[in-house]
């Protein structure tokens, strides 16, 4: 067996499946685990990917995050050991690969637009089919069935008053 191929097996057994789940612009949650001593806890850093480089085990990412007006970046291994979970919260409609602009900005111009589209489609499908029927359509009835009933409710009227 060669180096580079035992290489890649070692990598491979590495690698966490489902860390990959999540874009540059996307809003997350990084899960930390912090240890201190003998206790360990979970430890939560919310902000953007900036930036995503490297593969395999070697990948990493950027999230950056404003503190008090000040930029605050982390670099992250991937697949590293700390990491407990990562939490998409939004997804931001970017066109770049490295959202590095982001670094002159401070405040609200650091927002990026929400990405709308295939994900609210899914979150329509896994609806049930009943909770989709829109109560308007459901109650209303045709003009002509709204006449007749008017109709009906005048005579009623009128033969109460006789």
């Amino acid at each position: 067996m060669a180096v580079k191929d035992l290489m890649s097996v070692v990598e491979k057994s590495q690698v966490k499946a489902g860390r990959g789940n999540f874009r540059v612009g996307d809003t997350v949650d990084v899960h930390l685990k912090i240890i201190e001593g003998e206790k360990e806890r979970i430890q939560v850093f919310t902000g953007i990917v900036i930036g995503r480089k490297g593969t395999g085990v070697n990948e990493s990412f950027t999230v950056r995050r404003l503190v008090g007006n000040e930029g605050v970046e982390r670099v992250f291994p991937l697949h590293g050991p700390t990491i407990d979970r990562i939490e998409v919260k939004k997804s931001g409609k970017i066109r770049r690969a490295k959202l590095y602009f982001l670094r002159d900005r401070v405040g609200k111009a650091t927002r990026l637009a929400v990405k709308r589209g295939l994900g609210d489609v899914l979150k329509k499908e896994e609806a049930p089919a009943e909770a989709a029927v829109k109560p308007r359509q459901a109650t209303s009835k045709p003009a002509e069935e709204k006449a007749e009933a008017k109709e009906a409710k005048k005579e009623e009227k009128a033969a109460e008053k006789k």
